[in-house]
C-alpha cells in the first residue's frame, strides 16, 4: 500500500507563500503522474501535476503563482505556493498516479487569511 505523507499547511496571509510536501513510500517515478488537488465540495480539483517525464500541467488559477516540482533522491513531490489568495483555501492532497489506480495522502489544511 502506498503512503503519501503531507506537510507545510497551516495559515498565511494573503500575499503570502507555503510550500507544501508530499513523501512517498516508494519511488515517485512509479507513479505516471503525481500531482497536488484541492477538495471543492463534491469533488477534488487538480492544482497541478508533474508526469514521471519531468512534463508539468497547473490549473489556470496556479499558473504563475504555483510550482510543482520534485526530488526522485527523497521520494517527494512539492508544490510552491506564491502570492496566495484567500481562494486558494482549502483541504490539499498529494495524488500518486499509475494504470493500477490513484492514491491519495490524507490531505493537509491551507488557509488564507485576508
Amino acid at each position: 500500500q502506498v503512503q503519501l505523507v503531507e506537510s507545510g499547511g497551516g495559515l498565511v496571509q494573503a500575499g503570502g507563500s507555503l510550500t507544501l510536501s508530499c513523501a512517498a513510500s516508494e519511488s515517485i517515478f512509479d507513479f505516471n503522474y503525481m500531482g497536488w488537488y484541492r477538495q471543492a465540495p463534491g469533488q477534488r480539483d487538480l492544482v497541478a501535476r508533474i508526469s514521471v517525464g519531468g512534463t508539468t500541467n497547473y490549473a489556470d488559477p496556479a499558473k504563475g503563482r504555483f510550482t510543482i516540482s520534485r526530488d526522485g533522491g527523497l521520494n517527494t513531490v512539492y508544490l510552491r505556493m506564491n502570492d496566495l489568495r484567500s481562494e486558494d483555501s482549502g483541504v490539499y492532497y498529494c495524488n500518486a498516479n499509475r494504470l493500477s489506480g490513484n492514491h491519495w495522502g490524507q490531505g493537509i489544511q491551507v488557509t488564507v487569511s485576508s
